[in-house]
């Protein structure tokens, strides 16, 4: 009875020990996953950050073409006043 008793136990610690290491793996493995994900997440804020700065650039240049257009025909209606005050004083 003592053999079989020393066996049960010795199958005991086999499946504790089986157990553990099962749980630490799990333990480890989802660990893991957590700092991908954290690290997914902190790379998407960058994502995020960058497309903002990109946009207000593009904004930027947007205005600064638009500013450029606006000096551009107020030189063209300058002009063509001028012009125009020319033909009249020609007649």
């Amino acid at each position: 009875m003592s053999t079989a008793l020393i066996v049960i136990i010795a199958v005991v610690v086999v499946v504790v020990i089986g157990l553990l290491a099962l749980a630490a793996s799990r333990r480890n493995r989802t660990r893991q996953v957590s700092k991908v994900q954290t690290k997914a997440l902190h790379d998407d804020v960058d994502h995020h950050r960058e497309q903002a700065q990109q946009s207000r650039g593009e904004a930027d240049l947007a205005e600064e073409r638009a500013r450029r257009t606006a000096a551009e025909a107020e030189l063209e209606e300058r002009k063509a006043t001028e012009r125009e005050r020319e033909l009249e004083e020609q007649e």
